[in-house]
Parts: structure tokens; C-alpha cells; sequence
């Protein structure tokens, strides 16, 4: 299977991320580049484009912009996503990532835990969405999907 060898955020124009969010990032950006899965499906008679693959995310127009171009550079793909199906797990993703900082600061190791717990679900919910608004477009499986989502959230929350 394919995969992305560079990631880029467009996220030049937002405000400056949080010292945790921007952490959330380094480390999403550090896993996504160590593996990954992305392919692109055949489209029409044209065959599926190969990989491997270079990202780059921004959001323009309210919209989250995937665009994707072959390891030298040339265009391969561009999907735009409506960003109403994250507003709200991205809201409530950075909520509990917020409960979880704090609580690493002061509270017992079970209640940590426990926000942790919540915290991966509600991630993991978000890279289900996006898994399914990525369909027909482009295949990544989970572990990409969650990845991706952190750094959708960046840009979401930035936006």
C-alpha cells in the first residue's frame, strides 16, 4: 500500500497553538512520518495513482483541503471536506485533551486514566469520521486516520 512521505499544515494564518496542542502535533506529525497507509483509488479508466505521496492540509473556505501530490511534487489529487461533521468531536476532543493536561498536573493516576480512556475514544470517533468522509477518496486505516485527525483538529481548532 501507499503512503505519504511529507506532511505539510498550512496553518500560517491561524493563532499560536497552545504549548499542548502544539506537542499534540510534533508528535502526530513524528508518528504519521514513521508509518502510515494513503492510497488513492482508480478514478474513471485512469488507473490509481502510485505512491508514494506528498500532503499538504490546510482549511480554505470553511473547508478542510486535502491536497495530494506524487514524492516529486506534481499534483496527483485535491478533495475538499465540509468541516460541520468535526465541529463537534473537535470540540469535544480539545475539552477532554484540556481535563487531561490539568489533570496530569494534580490528580491521582486513576483519574488520569480515566480522562485518558475518554480522550482516546472521543479521538477515535474523530478518525472514524474521518475515515468516512475520506471514502472513495482515499484509503488510510486507522492508525493513519487518527493521526490525520490530531492534525485536522489543529487546524480545525486554529481556524
Amino acid at each position: 500500500m501507499s503512503h505519504i512521505v511529507h506532511i505539510d499544515l498550512e496553518d500560517g494564518n491561524l493563532p499560536p497553538p497552545t504549548p499542548e496542542i502544539e506537542q499534540e502535533r510534533r508528535v502526530a506529525m513524528f508518528d504519521l512520518m514513521e508509518t502510515n497507509s494513503f492510497s488513492l483509488p482508480a478514478r474513471g479508466d485512469a488507473p490509481a495513482p502510485e505512491g508514494p505521496f506528498r500532503l499538504k492540509l490546510s482549511i480554505r473556505e470553511k473547508r478542510l483541503v486535502f491536497d495530494v501530490a506524487s514524492e516529486d511534487g506534481a499534483p496527483v489529487a485535491e478533495f475538499h471536506l465540509s468541516l460541520s461533521p468535526f465541529r463537534q468531536v473537535v470540540k469535544d476532543y480539545f475539552q477532554i485533551c484540556k481535563s487531561y493536561f490539568d489533570a496530569v498536573k494534580t490528580s491521582p493516576p486513576s483519574q488520569i486514566e480515566t480522562i485518558d480512556m475518554a480522550r482516546r475514544g472521543i479521538h477515535n470517533e474523530g478518525a472514524r469520521i474521518l475515515q468516512d468522509r475520506l471514502a472513495g477518496k482515499a484509503d488510510i486505516d486507522e492508525d493513519t486516520a487518527r493521526r490525520l485527525f490530531t492534525l485536522v483538529s489543529v487546524l480545525h481548532y486554529g481556524g
